[in-house]
C-alpha cells in the first residue's frame, strides 16, 4: 500500500513539475513596449527615436530558458523621433524608405542564458529589406500574475548596437553616426481565453 501511495504521489508531482516546465506564449504590449534607438547628431547631440510594436511574440521556458523564443514587427508608420519633420524625413528613400519597406522584424534563433535573471538572445533583424544577424543582451525584469490584469505576464530588458550602412542605410555618414544604439523594454501577458 506505502508503495502504491508513492507511485500516485510521484506521479501526481511528475505531472506537476511537466505542466510547470511547459513553456508560456506571452503576446507583447506595444503600450508598454518601447524599441529606443539613438545617434550621434555631427558630434552636437543624441537624438533618440521610438520605434513602437506593432506585434510581438515570446515564448518563454522557464524549466529549460533556452528554448525560448521571440519574435516582432515594428511597423515604420510607428516611428517618432518627437520632431514630425524628422519622422517623414527618416522614412523617404535616402534613409528606411518605409514605402518600399513599411516594417522592420525581429525573430531570434537563440537564446542563451548567462545565469541569474541575463541571456544572450541572437536573432535575425530585417531593416531596409535587409537580414542580418544581432545579438541582444536581455535581462528579465520579473514574471507572475500581473497585480491588476491577474494575467501571466513577463517583462524584459534588452540592449544592441549595430552599424546601420550593413542594413544599407548609410546616409549622411560619418556626421550622422553609423553606429546606432538600441535599448529595449517590453512586458506581455499570457491572452485570455477566447
Amino acid at each position: 500500500m506505502r508503495a502504491f501511495r508513492y507511485l500516485v504521489v510521484a506521479s501526481l508531482l511528475g505531472a506537476a513539475v511537466s505542466v510547470q516546465a511547459a513553456p508560456v506564449t506571452y503576446k507583447l504590449d506595444p503600450d508598454h513596449t518601447m524599441v529606443l534607438f539613438s545617434w550621434n547628431h555631427f558630434g552636437y547631440s543624441n537624438p533618440t527615436a521610438d520605434l513602437g510594436l506593432g506585434e510581438g511574440t515570446l515564448v518563454y521556458d522557464e524549466q529549460h530558458p533556452a528554448q525560448s523564443s521571440v519574435q516582432v514587427t515594428l511597423p515604420l508608420d510607428r516611428l517618432d523621433t518627437h520632431v514630425a519633420a524628422l519622422d517623414e524625413h527618416l522614412k523617404k528613400p535616402d534613409f528606411l524608405d518605409a514605402d518600399k519597406y513599411p516594417t522592420v522584424t525581429f525573430k531570434s534563433t537563440a537564446v542563451q542564458p548567462l545565469g541569474g535573471n541575463k541571456f544572450k538572445v541572437t536573432g535575425n533583424l530585417t531593416v531596409h529589406g535587409v537580414t542580418r544577424p544581432v545579438v541582444l543582451d536581455a535581462t528579465l525584469n520579473k514574471i507572475g500574475p500581473h497585480p491588476m490584469s491577474k494575467a501571466q505576464s513577463i517583462g524584459f530588458d534588452a540592449t544592441t548596437s549595430l552599424k546601420r550602412s550593413d542594413f544599407g542605410v548609410g546616409a549622411y555618414v560619418p556626421n550622422v553616426s553609423d553606429e546606432i544604439t538600441i535599448r529595449i523594454t517590453t512586458e506581455g501577458s499570457v491572452p485570455k481565453a477566447k
